[in-house]
């Protein structure tokens, strides 16, 4: 049995994370650290295997660097903070780190194959779309689809209500475009891929691990 704790547990992605380890039969959830329910991160690492972080940006470093010097393994799923300063304060520590812009495995198919793409058709471009609470544009999924592609990928960041979490990317070429695209309906669809880290974490070979292809694709 796996013991899980959840940072930024009252907001939407940490809620349904909190149901979807509820109903995994190898995982217990032991703690919901959130402001609004007045409990600290730090309140919640006691006898937590693994911290699972969908706060905001500013928090994420910090709450990994306490869990991990405190023997806690982390899965990241919030986007927008500093990969070089994570790296740094966690090295050394005896907890692992796992982070993923985008835990839905459509998502990853998606980036998977822009990459691809990329290295046979001319040019690309970005469009993703977030609700309007969404804090960082472009959104970590989108950073990370260029990041993986050839050549310098422009982003066009949209945010509007209805929208959960959805992304194309679009190529050209000779008198031909092709446009890969993901919807995202419900943040159940993220729910397998955070249940796949929380279930790997201590067991990555290196850490921190980043992008969720690490784990479908290992190398």
């Amino acid at each position: 049995m796996i013991n899980v704790a959840v940072a930024g547990a009252a907001g939407r992605m940490g809620t349904a994370t909190c149901a979807a380890v509820e109903g995994a039969e190898d995982l217990r959830l032991t703690g919901r650290a959130d402001p609004t329910l007045g409990v600290t991160v730090a309140d919640v690492l006691d006898g937590a295997d693994v911290l699972v972080d969908f706060t905001i940006p500013d928090q994420v470093i910090g709450n990994a660097t306490l869990a991990v010097h405190a023997g806690v393994h982390v899965v990241i799923g919030a986007t927008g903070w500093d990969e070089a300063e994570l790296r740094d304060s966690v090295a050394g520590a005896p907890g692992n780190v796992f982070a993923a812009p985008n835990f839905a495995l459509g998502a990853v198919l998606m980036m998977r194959f822009a990459a691809e793409a990329s290295r046979l058709l001319q040019a690309a471009e970005i469009i993703e779309y977030h609700h309007p609470a969404k804090l960082d544009a472009p959104s970590g999924t989108a950073a990370r689809t260029a990041a993986l592609m050839e050549g310098d990928v422009p982003i066009h960041s949209v945010r509007l209500p209805g929208i959960v979490a959805d992304q194309e990317v679009i190529f050209g070429d000779a008198a031909q475009t092709l446009t890969i695209r993901h919807v995202t309906t419900d943040r159940t669809s993220f729910m397998p891929g955070v249940l796949l880290a929380v279930r790997r974490v201590a067991s990555l070979p290196e850490t921190p691990v980043i992008g969720l292809e690490r784990l479908l694709w290992p190398s």
